[in-house]
């Protein structure tokens, strides 16, 4: 496998909320030089309209003539725990290059919708979901990588969405520490690093990250369209250099550094 630097966070049309074609999430990813995960959604038991679980022979089958050094093939496993045994037989339907794992949902309700955010203030929700992403990331050490622990601000309606390191410290650290003791790689996540704003807020963290022994990440740009595969890439990369963390993707469940 070429150690192509890789975005390892993509959705195509086996996700309920993606249209993108493999196909034409290939190309974008061959005009930058990047490599590609597919890590396709699994949110058994989401509430909505939509199904955000997929069948997973019929994704290897239509995928994996595909795979190979510029494709890997993955999946996003959605954390709760009601789910949490389904889950753990979904990873081994078929034989996933990487395992995802994140958090969507809180206190029942998607955090798409702004119905969670009349029952409590900014500094409680926002304790609450990290509370409670340290906690699904202890009770599935089988994934491979943390996806997006700052999720929850793209969405949230404050007049300043951020998740300042000093102002949730203590929670934030909680998730960093269940990653590090789970052997879990925290995906750095390139959909809100767009402002020198959100670059510092995500700094703080990602040093933190790595003063704590974190070594590893994966970037990921949760594109689910052409143009949002490899979006933000320099910054992440800038990031990554700037506190000494190590990029990787993952093959057959192992971690494959990238240059």
């Amino acid at each position: 496998m070429q150690p192509l630097f890789f975005d390892s966070h993509c959705h195509t049309e086996f996700s309920a909320d993606s249209s993108l074609r493999a196909d034409e999430a290939l190309a974008q990813a061959k005009k930058l030089g990047l490599g590609l995960v597919f890590t396709e959604h699994m949110d058994i038991g989401f509430p909505g309209e939509l199904d955000f679980t997929f069948d997973p022979a019929a994704y290897w089958q239509a995928y994996e003539p595909l795979r190979g050094d510029e494709l890997s093939l993955g999946i996003e496993i959605g954390l709760t725990a009601e789910a949490g045994a389904a889950n753990l037989r979904v990873t081994k339907a078929v034989p996933f290059d990487m395992v995802l794992g994140s958090l969507h949902l809180l206190r029942g309700e998607d955090i798409y919708y702004l119905s969670l955010y009349k029952t409590l203030d900014k500094g409680e929700l926002y304790r609450e979901y990290l509370q409670a992403l340290a906690k699904m990331t202890r009770e599935n050490p089988y994934i491979d990588a943390l996806a997006h622990y700052d999720y929850i601000c793209r969405y949230a309606p404050y007049a300043d969405p951020a998740m300042s390191y000093d102002e949730f410290a203590t929670e934030i650290e909680a998730v960093l520490t269940a990653a590090l003791e789970t052997d879990t790689v925290l995906e750095l996540n390139t959909r809100r690093l767009e402002t020198a704003a959100v670059y510092q807020e995500m700094l703080a963290v990602y040093r933190r990250y790595r003063k704590l022994g974190g070594r590893y990440i994966t970037v990921g740009s949760d594109g689910h369209s052409a143009s949002a595969v490899g979006k933000n890439f320099a910054a992440a990369k800038e990031l990554a250099v700037a506190v000494g963390l190590t990029p990787v993707t993952f093959r057959e469940r192992r971690p494959v550094i990238l240059r």
